[in-house]
């Protein structure tokens, strides 16, 4: 059995202002997506200019915060008797500090990023979208670091040996559900894209294989890790939540985008 460290997720202090490990986690991620990127843009059949990676990581930057944010509330901001909470608080969804952050909420604001990045620069959508997706797991791994430094998003109850014993979450040992994550749609994932991606690809293929690829990766994870309290199981069951349902859209986007990138090549 191990203990989750008692981390102080505030990183430093400077008088009022506290600059916190999650928001640092993402600056992180922002920043390997920028080195990656500049990278990527250099190879012969894609050969962007360097200040255009930039560009469109400010895009992404705003269409992550605005969507996840946006997300959050629509999909999750209800009290445990399902209470939608800017109800009753129109302020709530603007109280970032308070925290509550989707990534399908963030991956809709990306999306939208796209079209409009695109339109202002002559670029198809999905040409932005196989370049960008290589680049998103190892945000998504640095954003699960952050969850396990917050101690939040924690897994169910097991007697595996590297069950973790969270400081908010009662006596019993966890799955570290979020290091799971980190692993599957962090790091795992980026190793799948960045090979698949190292020669041309149809159209719509990388896209495809990464929204397949995160897709399962949160379902499996699902089945370990304990709902948000105040949505619970959906449906009456025991076993599905809204992860697993928000999910379901991508698994069948990933595997249509893969079928029709092969066969219009074919």
């Amino acid at each position: 059995m191990l203990i989750h460290p008692d981390i102080d997720p505030v990183a430093v202090r400077l008088g009022p202002l506290a600059v916190r490990w999650y928001g640092l986690m993402y600056l992180l991620g922002f920043w390997a997506a920028w080195l990656l990127g500049t990278r990527r843009a250099k190879r012969p059949d894609i050969a962007w200019p360097e200040e255009r990676v930039g560009d469109l990581l400010f895009y992404v930057v705003m269409g992550v915060i605005l969507g996840g944010r946006i997300g959050y509330v629509l999909f999750y901001a209800y009290d445990p008797s399902g209470h939608w909470l800017p109800a009753s608080d129109p302020l709530m969804p603007f109280k970032i500090w308070e925290g509550g952050m989707s990534f399908h909420g963030g991956l809709l604001g990306v999306l939208t990023a796209f079209l409009v990045f695109g339109r202002h620069n002559g670029l198809g959508f999905f040409e932005i979208a196989d370049f960008v997706a290589p680049l998103v797991p190892l945000g998504l791994f640095t954003g699960r670091i952050g969850n396990f430094i917050n101690g939040e998003l924690w897994g169910a109850p097991t007697d595996l040996p590297w069950g973790m014993v969270f400081r908010n979450a009662g006596p019993l040992p966890r799955h570290p559900s979020m290091l799971y994550e980190a692993a599957l749609e962090g790091l795992l994932l980026f190793a799948l894209l960045w090979w698949f991606s190292a020669r041309p690809r149809p159209r719509m293929a990388i896209s495809g294989l990464f929204l397949l690829g995160y897709g399962s990766s949160r379902v499996a994870v699902e089945f370990v890790r304990v709902p948000d309290a105040q949505l619970g199981y959906l449906f009456g069951t025991q076993w599905i939540t809204m992860g697993m349902t928000l999910c379901l859209p991508m698994l069948l986007g990933g595997a249509a985008l893969l079928a029709l990138a092969y066969r219009r090549r074919g």
